[in-house]
């Protein structure tokens, strides 16, 4: 949580419980639903809470079915909660005040807003006029989002005829027209190529530099997060498991680190200096416990001709898997 000072969104035990009927499969099943229809609660959010500053970029992480999309459905207005409470810059989102939906957006990358069979500068006209803004403003700040996403050529072409990438960055440009300052970004680069990741991810950075946005951003890429967030809140079953700082996550939940090392000798026997998680022509990877690093890494340069040696972090994927691993219960981090 955030310590004193102004949030941009605040998050208290906030809680969703859908319910949903459920019955056996057969006909005789379905005849008996009509007559007796059974229900059972799923819990999609549980006592949820968190701050985020003004300007601050914060990664929700979690595997498929956590919560990330029903947390953010909530804040941008889409869904009632069934418990708790959560305001966005000074909105309960889901009063859904015209003042609020002006200040903010929800950018989901497998949902689309542009109409299908005309170009998306028309479609940034029909956004103009439902946020009535003011003629000159809104085409200095098109044409300043145009150029920084590369479109300008794209947005004359009916969105049919646009790939994947280029219809999400057209989509993003749509969704930017009234300069939200609150972003809420769902997976926005889901399905593109590493190419268009990293565009895309470049122009949200820049985003946040010129207007001070706040940014809450789920994706399956790590690339995104590590490349966007210093910060990230990890949720799974409903409930947060971490809140804090991405380096701390690693180095909480990951003891080891491996040790990558290139030698003359391409027989050698390493096991002595940790677990060898692979072997082949020279090179070598070793798994090392953090304490023990810099000590294994001086006996190897000491006892062999080296070539190259390399120490990482292991992938933050596999720091996250760690975290599911673990404890269910809320990590309290001081950033």
């Amino acid at each position: 949580m955030t310590a004193g000072g102004d949030v941009d969104i605040r998050v208290e035990d906030l809680g969703k419980t859908f319910r949903v009927p459920e019955r056996e499969a057969g006909l005789r099943a379905s005849l008996r639903s009509l007559v007796r229809r059974t229900h059972r609660d799923v819990h999609a959010v549980t006592d949820v809470s968190f701050d985020i500053a003004p300007g601050e970029m914060v990664g929700f992480l979690g595997p498929n079915g956590a919560g990330k999309t029903t947390t953010l459905k909530m804040l941008s207005g889409l869904l009632v909660p069934t418990g708790g409470h959560a305001t966005v810059l000074g909105h309960v989102p889901w009063q859904r005040e015209r003042d609020y939906l002006r200040r903010m957006t929800l950018i989901m990358g497998n949902r689309n807003q542009l109409q299908w069979d005309i170009p998306a500068l028309d479609s940034f006209e029909l956004n103009r006029a439902i946020y009535r803004i003011p003629d000159a403003e809104f085409r200095a700040l098109r044409d300043e989002i145009v150029e920084l996403l590369e479109i300008g050529d794209l947005v004359r072409k009916p969105v049919r005829n646009l790939s994947l990438g280029e219809r999400m960055k057209a989509e993003i440009a749509a969704a930017l027209l009234h300069r939200p300052q609150v972003l809420f970004l769902d997976e926005p680069t889901i399905g593109l190529d590493v190419t268009m990741q990293k565009r895309i991810r470049s122009f949200l950075a820049e985003y946040n530099r010129r207007y001070g946005a706040t940014m809450l951003l789920t994706s399956h890429y790590m690339a995104d997060v590590q490349a966007l967030c210093r910060r990230v809140v990890v949720i799974d079953h409903g409930a947060i498991l971490y809140d804090g700082s991405l380096r701390e996550l690693s180095s909480r939940y990951s003891p080891h680190q491996t040790i990558s090392v290139t030698l003359d000798d391409q027989a050698a026997e390493l096991s002595a200096y940790g677990e060898v998680l692979s072997a082949a022509e020279g090179r070598y990877a070793l798994r090392v416990a953090k304490e023990q690093t810099s000590a294994v890494a001086a006996r190897l340069l000491a006892a062999y001709d080296v070539r190259d040696l390399t120490i990482e972090d292991p992938p933050v994927e596999d720091v996250i898997e760690q975290v599911f691993a673990g404890s269910a219960t809320t990590v309290e981090v001081t950033r």
